[in-house]
C-alpha cells in the first residue's frame, strides 16, 4: 500500500457564498470585514482569516476502516486468548516461561493470521490535514518577547527567582505566542441525532473511566505508601527552603533537583492544609498523576479515534505501574505528565501542519525539562520524531516547512526552560552531576565494557512489561511484569500489528510511535555506572504513555474484530467489560496489597517515632529534649520530625555526644535501634535508674527501644 499523502486544499477562490457566511457569522466578524474595505493591513488578514476558515469548515473525510469478515472472529478470539494465557503464565512466583514462550508464538502467528482475514486491525490513522500558514508573525510582540527573554536570561543569573526576572520571562512567552499565534477558526459541523447521541454517551462513559483513575489515584493516598524514606526528608527540606525565601530555580541537595515539584507541593500543602508533611508531597504528585491522563486520552484518540481513546484512559488510569509512582511523593510523574502533551502536539502537528500545535510542544517539552531529570531524554524523541517524519515525505518543500516547525519548537522549549539553560551553563558540573553518575564511573567502577552493560540493560528494559520491572521496591513490587495480564497481552499483540501495519503502509506515526518506546526507556538503560537500577518504573515513566496507547489500539482493533453485527458486537463488548474488571482487580491488588505489604517490609517506621515526638510534645510541652541514635541502614532521624510537624530538624544524637545530654534538665526521651547494645550500655552508664522500654511496632521485627528519663 502506498503512504498516504496530506489531502490537499482546495485550490478555488472563496465563493460570494463562502465570503457572505463568514461575514454574517457573528458582529466581530461583520466589524473586521467593513473595516478592512479601508484597511489593507486589515484586508489581508481577513483574506487569511477567510482561507483558514474554509480549510477548517471543511471536515476530515473519516479515514477508511479495514474490511471487516461478516462471521465471528474466531481466529481474534483464539489469539487473544492464548496471549492473555502466556502472559498469565509469567505472573510470579510460579512460572512457566517455556509454556508462556509457546503459547505467546503461537498467539503471534494466529494474530497474523487473523490479521490476514481481516478480522484484527488496528483501528485506521486519521488523515493527514494541512492548515494553510503563510508563516506570518505579529512582528512588534515578537522582537519584544526576545529583548524580554534576554533581559530574563540575564537577571536568573541569581540562581534565584525574583519578582524582576519572573516578570520578564512570564512576559517574553507570552509575548511571543501572542506574536505566532495562528487564529484557528472553529470547524462548525451539523450532527445528526445518532452522532448527538453517541457523543453523548461516550461522554458518560469517559467521566466514569475517569472516576475509577481517579479512585485508584486517591483511594488510601494517605496510607499507600506508608512510610517516607530519605528522599522524602530532602524533598521536605527543599520545600522549607521555598518557605523561608530561598526561590531556588535548581535545589543542590541530594544531588540535585528541578524545581516544579518544590513550588507545587507547597502549593498543594497551603491549599489543602496539609503542612510540610509526607501527604503534601504524596497528594501533589498522585495530582500530577491524574493531569496525565487527558492527554493520554488524547493521544490514544489521535492514533485510534475516540473509543481507542477511552479505552486507553482507562487501562492507563488503573495501571499500577503510572499509580504506584504517583504517589510516591517524588518526582517520578513529572516525566509521564509533560511526555503525554509533547506527544499529543508534536504527532497532531505533523499531521495537520498547524504551527499551534508546534507552539504547545515546544511549551510542554520546556516545562519537562523543569520537572524530572529523565525528561532530558525527550529532546531525542523530537529529533527522531521530524527524522522519521522528514524521511517519509516525498516533497522538498514540505520537508523544508518541517524544518520551520522543528526550529520553531526548539525555540518555544528554549525560552520556557530559559531558568535552567542560565543555571546549567554557570553550573554544569552541579546541573548535570546525577545523570552522570549514572551513566558514567564518576561514583562507581563499570563492572564491563560499556557496550556490554547498555545492551544488556536495554534487554532488561524491553522485557520490562511482560517479565521483570525491576527489584527496587520502594516504587515497584519487585521481580513481577509492569503491566497487568489483559494490558501486556495487548501490548504484545498490538507491537505485533503495529509492526505489520507500517511494512504494509509505511506510516510515519506506526513508527514514532515503535521507536518512542526505546527511548523513552533510555534514562533507565543509560544507568550503566548502576546497572541494578534498571529496569525501574520511575526513570521510565515516560514510556508508559506509548505503551499504554499501543495496549488501546490492540484492543480497539480487538472490538473492531466484530464486524457491525449487533450480536457479534455485544459478544465483543461483553468481552471487553470482563477484561477492564480483569484489569481492574488484579491491579488494584497488586497496588493497595502486593505493594503495601513489600513496601512496608522495607520501610522503616518513622511514623511511630514521630507520634511518640508528638505525644512528648503534647505532654511537656516541648521537643529540644527528644532525640534518635542513628544507627547504619536504619531510620532517617530528620523524618520522625516530619510526621511530627517539625520539618526541619534532625532529631539525630550521635554516640560522642551522649555526654551533653545531661546539660538539659527536665524530661528527656532518647529513641534508639533494638539490637544496638553498644547504644544501650552507653546509655545505662549515663543513666542508670532511666525508664528503658521496648516500643512493639506494627510492622514485624521493627521494635525500637525508648529511653525515658524523668530526672
Amino acid at each position: 500500500m502506498t503512504h498516504e499523502t496530506p489531502k490537499q486544499l482546495p485550490e478555488n477562490e472563496p465563493s460570494i457564498l463562502d465570503l457572505y457566511k463568514s461575514v454574517t457569522k457573528d458582529w466581530v466578524s461583520f466589524f473586521n470585514f467593513i473595516q478592512s474595505l479601508w484597511d489593507a493591513r486589515r484586508r489581508a488578514e481577513f483574506d487569511h482569516a477567510l482561507a483558514l476558515e474554509m480549510a477548517q469548515g471543511q471536515p476530515d473525510m473519516p479515514p477508511a476502516e479495514p474490511i471487516r469478515v461478516a462471521y465471528f472472529p474466531w481466529r481474534s478470539v483464539l489469539a487473544l486468548f492464548l496471549a492473555l494465557g502466556a502472559q498469565a503464565l509469567l505472573e510470579p512466583p510460579n512460572r512457566q516461561v517455556n509454556i508462556a514462550l509457546a503459547l505467546y508464538i503461537l498467539a503471534a502467528g494466529i494474530c497474523l493470521w487473523a490479521y490476514l482475514k481481516n478480522e484484527w486491525h488496528l483501528p485506521a490513522l486519521p488523515l493527514p490535514r494541512h492548515t494553510p500558514d503563510d508563516l506570518s508573525t505579529r512582528l512588534v510582540p515578537f522582537i519584544f518577547s526576545i529583548v524580554f527573554a534576554l533581559l530574563a536570561f540575564w537577571d536568573f543569573g541569581s540562581g534565584v527567582f525574583t519578582f524582576v526576572n519572573l516578570g520578564f520571562w512570564i512576559l517574553s512567552l507570552t509575548l511571543f505566542f501572542y506574536g505566532l499565534w495562528l487564529r484557528v477558526p472553529k470547524a462548525r459541523q451539523d450532527l445528526s441525532p445518532e452522532v448527538r447521541r453517541n457523543k453523548i454517551i461516550h461522554s458518560g462513559l469517559l467521566v466514569a473511566a475517569l472516576g475509577f483513575a481517579l479512585f485508584f489515584r486517591l483511594y488510601h493516598i494517605n496510607s499507600v505508601p506508608a512510610e517516607p524514606f530519605s528522599d522524602h526528608a530532602e524533598k521536605i527540606l527543599d520545600v522549607y527552603d521555598i518557605t523561608q525565601g530561598q526561590y531556588k530555580i535548581f535545589f543542590t541537595r541530594n544531588t540535585g533537583r528541578e524545581a516544579i515539584q518544590m513550588y507545587w507541593t507547597l502549593f498543594v500543602a497551603l491549599v489543602f492544609r496539609t503542612g510540610l508533611s509526607f501527604l503534601s508531597l504524596k497528594l501533589g504528585t498522585a495530582l500530577i498523576g491524574i493531569f496525565t491522563i487527558p492527554y493520554v486520552y488524547l493521544l490514544g484518540r489521535e492514533y485510534g479515534g475516540a473509543r481507542a481513546g477511552l479505552f486507553t484512559l482507562f487501562l492507563f488510569g488503573i495501571a499500577y505501574w503510572p499509580n504506584v509512582i504517583s504517589r510516591i511523593g517524588l518526582r517520578f510523574p513529572l516525566y509521564p505528565v509533560f511526555a503525554a502533551p509533547l506527544l499529543f502536539y508534536l504527532i497532531r502537528g505533523l499531521r495537520t501542519q498547524n504551527r499551534n500545535d508546534f507552539l504547545l510542544a515546544g511549551l510542554f517539552l520546556g516545562l519537562g525539562l523543569h520537572g524530572y531529570s529523565p525528561f532530558r531524554i525527550v529532546p531525542f524523541l523530537v529529533i527522531a520524531a521530524f527524522v522519521i517524519y522528514v524521511i517519509h515525505l516525498r516533497s522538498k518543500k514540505s520537508a523544508m516547512q518541517s524544518l520551520w516547525w522543528f526550529i520553531l519548537l526548539v525555540v518555544v522549549s528554549l525560552l520556557v526552560f530559559l531558568p535552567l539553560l542560565r543555571y546549567w551553563l554557570a553550573h554544569p558540573d552541579i546541573f548535570g552531576y546525577r545523570a552522570m553518575t549514572r551513566l558514567t564511573s564518576a561514583e562507581a567502577t563499570l563492572s564491563a565494557p560499556a557496550w556490554e552493560i547498555f545492551l544488556s540493560n536495554l534487554y532488561k528494559a524491553l522485557l520490562m512489561f511482560n517479565w521483570d520491572n525491576g527489584s527496587i521496591w520502594v516504587h515497584s513490587v519487585p521481580g513481577r511484569p509492569a503491566l497487568d495480564v489483559v494490558t501486556g497481552a495487548l501490548f504484545a499483540i498490538g507491537i505485533l500489528l503495529l509492526v505489520v501495519r507500517y511494512v504494509r503502509q509505511r506510516d510515519w506515526r506506526d513508527l514514532l510511535l515503535l521507536v518512542s518506546i526505546p527511548i523513552l526507556l533510555m534514562p533507565s538503560i543509560l544507568s550503566l555506572a548502576f546497572p541494578g537500577e534498571n529496569p525501574s518504573l520511575n526513570r521510565t515513566g515516560g514510556a508508559a504513555v506509548a505503551v499504554f496507547v499501543v495496549s488501546g489500539l490492540a484492543l480497539d482493533g480487538f472490538v473492531s474484530s466484530s464486524g457491525t453485527d449487533r450480536k457479534r458486537t455485544m459478544i465483543a463488548y461483553g468481552l471487553t467489560g470482563l477484561l477492564f474488571a480483569a484489569s481492574a482487580y488484579q491491579n488494584y491488588d497488586l497496588v493497595f496489597n502486593k505493594f503495601d505489604k513489600s513496601f512496608k517490609l522495607g520501610a522503616w517506621n518513622t511514623s511511630e517515632m514521630g507520634g511518640l515526638i508528638s505525644d512528648f510534645r503534647d505532654k511537656y510541652g516541648q521537643t529540644d529534649s527528644v532525640w534518635i541514635v542513628p544507627f547504619p541502614h536504619w531510620v532517617d532521624t530528620r523524618l520522625p520530625g516530619v510526621w511530627a510537624g517539625i520539618p526541619n530538624r534532625d532529631f539525630a544524637l550521635w554516640p560522642q555526644d551522649f555526654s551533653k545530654t545531661l546539660l538539659t534538665s527536665g524530661p528527656r526521651m532518647i529513641i534508639y535501634r533494638a539490637d544496638d547494645l553498644p547504644t544501650e550500655n552507653a546509655l545505662k552508664q549515663l543513666y542508670p535508674n532511666g525508664d528503658y522500654t521496648r516500643y512493639p511496632s506494627s510492622y514485624p521485627g521493627k521494635d525500637f527501644m525508648v529511653l525515658m528519663i524523668n530526672e
